[in-house]
């Protein structure tokens, strides 16, 4: 295996395991996570399948309808490789979290970013040093409040720069944004005034819908797009330009391509984990991410301890925080820094060593803990990956 360069419920069924070949009645089969050369690789490990990213960007475009109307969010997996599949996919719409996410995606060949989130403090003058940094490639951002505006805007100045802004709605999570309403509208009459910005349109991130019954999640939604659109139009009365809206999270993304002319940001799509599903479960994409695990003891007769603690995996959910294949009725009763214990009356059947594979609940912050992956190719881990976004900066 050589080092790369720097730059849940699964569906659709069987997708656990994939058919070789047929003899008589007897189907062979083999898991299509497994890898051959498995003694090469240290654990624990975060495994991404190429061939299972590509087929899920495929679904990702089918889900918006045309490849323009996505803009999918790098957060989820930090990987200027990835960004080259997605750019390769004919996808050239990103969205980011941090400065640094944004420096790997234009690094990587990203021509259009947009930070989704309002960049305060020294992230303005950094703002503005990327956009200097990277003539070749368009960034935007967020903003929700006179202040930050105008922050923004000193700095613009300051560097001989311009900086696209969308105004950040809070359609109901309550985590950021201004309310869609007369508020928003002089913010968004502001930004269009003012020297060293451009208004880009709307951004309206709905994270707290995530209701499983599509009826409901289908009302909810056309709730939130009605008071967007109520808002795009007064915008437009008052003479006003609102090139784009960015809208809605994996959830609801489907929702927003369906009915609106929004760019959806969805992002665990392209990964995928065993959490998504639960609020999801209309979507239909494949794992591409696999942690793999090692029995380091057997501590009692029904316990199992591998070396997955808390470093490795996101910890911010409540077990089962990894959906292990062939140990499905595990129970985790205990997990650390470096240690994960599981109760199963199959210890046994596990020796020290053992290699185990499993699905995290929640891949976006499970990715963020790996200083590197491992790239999985015809069942051959060949080369690893550095994590380049995981760090808060790069080089600005």
């Amino acid at each position: 295996m050589r080092r790369g360069p720097s730059s849940g419920i699964l569906t659709p069924p069987y997708s656990w395991l994939q058919p070789l070949d047929r003899i008589g009645e007897t189907i062979a089969v083999t898991p299509w996570y497994e890898i051959d050369n498995v003694q090469e690789i240290a654990s624990p490990a975060l495994l991404i399948y190429p061939d299972r990213v590509e087929e899920n960007l495929r679904r990702m475009i089918a889900m918006a309808g045309d490849v323009s109307r996505l803009r999918p969010h790098v957060k989820t997996h930090k990987l200027p490789q990835i960004v080259e599949l997605k750019l390769r996919a004919g996808i050239d719409k990103f969205k980011a979290s941090t400065i640094a996410e944004a420096e790997m995606t234009a690094a990587a060949g990203g021509r259009d970013v947009m930070i989704g989130y309002q960049c305060v403090g020294p992230a303005a003058k950094r703002l503005a040093r990327l956009i200097k940094a990277f003539p070749e490639t368009r960034f935007s951002a967020l903003v929700d409040n006179p202040a930050t505006l105008k922050e923004l805007a000193t700095e613009a100045l300051a560097a001989g720069v311009e900086i696209t802004l969308f105004v950040d709605l809070n359609v109901g999570m309550d985590r950021t944004g201004i309310e869609p309403g007369p508020a928003a509208i002089e913010l968004y009459q502001i930004l269009a005034a003012t020297p060293g910005l451009i208004a880009g349109g709307l951004h309206a991130y709905d994270g707290h819908l995530h209701d499983p019954d599509r009826e409901q999640m289908s009302a909810a939604a056309e709730a939130v797009r009605e008071r967007v659109e109520t808002l795009m139009a007064s915008l437009r009365q008052a003479g006003l330009t609102v090139p784009k809206l960015i809208a809605g999270g994996t959830p609801s993304s489907p929702l927003w391509a369906a009915s609106s002319e929004a760019e959806v940001g969805a992002g665990t799509t392209v990964l995928w984990d065993f959490g998504q599903p639960t609020v999801s479960p209309d979507h239909d994409f494949l794992n591409a991410a696999v942690l793999l695990a090692r029995v380091i003891s057997r501590p009692t007769h029904d316990r199992l301890c591998l070396d997955l603690g808390h470093k490795a995996v996101a910890a911010e959910m409540p077990q089962p925080r990894v959906r292990w294949f062939t140990l499905e009725d595990a129970e985790p009763v205990l997990q650390n820094e470096e240690h994960l214990v599981l109760k199963t009356d199959r210890a046994g059947d596990y020796p020290v060593g053992t290699v185990i594979y499993g699905i995290p609940r929640h891949i976006c912050p499970t990715v963020a803990l790996q200083s590197e992956v491992v790239c999985v190719r015809d069942r051959v881990a060949c080369e690893t990956w550095p994590v380049v976004a995981r760090a808060r900066r790069i080089t600005i």
